[in-house]
């Protein structure tokens, strides 16, 4: 039996079981799926292993390549051993996943063949963040099949939604007791491309908001990570905008705040104690023309008892051919 059989077949039994819990969310309330008996959280004493990957694009030339080797997992195979490993593996999805839609004024639009979700299954990645500047690229149909093609392969969708709510709620998995929340913003999109009461969409920031999802969130797990969509392309380090924002986030009570869009690594830093990656580079991508785009950077996060004890960063390289691999020795952020 395929894994997205045995997914919606668990779905299906344990729909009985489940019922609507609300939380106030600023002015709103937000409504998710929770257990109607609380059981109590027994974290266990081995360590939870958290992954943080930059841009994934399996569109364009990377797209081609995968068809004509009849392999939709190559862009991970020498990479898919690490990022399986981890306990939770996360990254942002650089493309809509659909065979259908219209381009929406994009200069380059990404969309992905469905068969390309293998790949992401294969590298064992758990969480996607779907907000960033091309995930609009054919309109709501294709936005609509990524959240679908993703869900029935068990990954979760962050920074997007059929609405508002959906959107801003944080994904929160659960390993081995200790619960972890994600949430993810951009404000590379329209208005237009925004999440609402009514309508589909991405998660474009709001900085009031924001702190409102990250109290959520808070209340929600042990430990927070927020992922932006913003920043200069191929610019080296961080802007102004990106420290404020971030550094507010962490102050709201996010741990973790990790960057992608300008595929280029930016630096990395400890504020008031938690971490900042403000952008992870390239995943996998065909950036080819530069050194610093066919580089990318991971995180690997420890939490032990429920709260995150150490980052390192491990550096990544992206071949001629779109396969990307370890370049590198791992560093803890200190």
């Amino acid at each position: 039996m395929k894994r997205w059989q045995i997914f919606v077949i668990v779905l299906l039994l344990a729909a009985s079981a489940w019922a609507v819990v609300s939380y106030p969310l600023g002015t709103r309330t937000v409504r998710i799926v929770a257990g109607t008996t609380p059981m109590p959280i027994v974290r266990d004493a081995q360590p939870v292993t958290l992954l943080f990957a930059g841009d994934i694009m399996l569109s364009r030339s990377v797209g081609d390549s995968m068809n004509a080797k009849h392999d939709w997992t190559w862009p991970f195979a020498r990479i898919a051993s690490v990022t399986a490993s981890a306990d939770l593996a996360f990254a942002n999805l650089e493309t809509t996943v659909s065979t259908r839609g219209v381009k929406n004024g994009c200069g380059f639009c990404f969309r992905a063949d469905p068969n390309a979700v293998a790949g992401l299954v294969s590298a064992g990645f758990d969480v996607l963040s779907v907000a960033n500047n091309h995930i609009w690229d054919f309109g709501p149909q294709a936005f609509a099949d990524t959240l679908g093609y993703l869900a029935v392969s068990d990954i979760s969708a962050v920074g997007g939604g059929r609405n508002d709510v959906e959107a801003r709620t944080p994904v929160v998995r659960t390993v081995r007791g200790a619960r972890i929340a994600y949430l993810a913003y951009t404000d590379l999109l329209p208005a237009s491309a925004g999440a609402l009461a009514s309508r589909s969409g991405a998660n474009i920031w709001d900085e009031q908001l924001m702190k409102e999802d990250v109290a959520l969130a808070r209340s929600m797990a042990d430990v927070v990570v927020v992922s932006f969509h913003t920043g200069t392309e191929y610019e080296i380090m961080h802007n102004a905008t990106q420290e404020r924002i971030y550094h507010a986030i962490i102050d709201a009570g996010a741990d973790l705040v990790v960057g992608t869009h300008p595929h280029v690594v930016q630096d990395v830093e400890r504020y008031n104690g938690k971490w900042i990656a403000y952008s992870l580079g390239n995943f996998v991508f065909d950036q080819n023309w530069s050194d610093e785009t066919r580089k990318g950077l991971m995180l690997s996060a420890t939490v032990e008892k429920g709260r995150i004890t150490d980052v390192s960063q491990i550096p990544v390289d992206i071949s001629k051919h779109y396969q990307v691999s370890i370049h590198g020795s791992s560093t803890t952020i200190r």
